[in-house]
């Protein structure tokens, strides 16, 4: 790892989509590996955009991920990978929010990244009842 990336403070992202583990921008494949902490849900709405899904925060509903230790330049490739812009109008919007994490002994909250969908972006969308999208693709998949 590069001195500035070992330098850095650790940095957190929750990842709800394809980036999640057996997805197909599954996030451990980026370099250096993004280290699993555990999973969470966090309040919001999930929308099907077809190959991926975007997720809106806040509201009632719960949102199933996975937060990942991350380095620097892997949060480079995802603010790419999601086309985040400085001034917040790319398709994603890349957010900071804490985030419960159930670990085997108590728990905790850890600042994390978030890239949520530009809102304009699920108009007329599904919802994604479930808020877990591989379970979603599973039950596609079957119909």
């Amino acid at each position: 790892m590069p001195q500035a990336d070992a330098d850095a403070a650790p940095r957190y992202v929750f990842v709800y989509g394809t980036l999640r583990a057996g997805g197909s921008n599954d996030i451990r494949r980026f370099v250096p590996a993004p280290e699993l902490v555990g999973e969470a849900s966090i309040f919001g709405l999930l929308y099907d955009l077809g190959a991926y899904p975007g997720m809106v925060l806040g509201g009632p509903s719960r949102v199933r991920g996975e937060v990942y230790r991350i380095a620097p330049r892997v949060e480079a490739a995802l603010d790419e990978l999601e086309e985040v812009a400085d001034d917040d109008s790319g398709e994603y919007i890349k957010r900071e929010i804490a985030i419960a994490i159930a670990v085997a002994v108590g728990g905790c909250a850890l600042p994390c990244l978030v890239y949520e969908i530009q809102p304009s972006r699920v108009v007329e969308r599904a919802v994604i009842a479930s808020g877990d999208w591989l379970d979603h693709l599973i039950s596609r998949k079957k119909r």
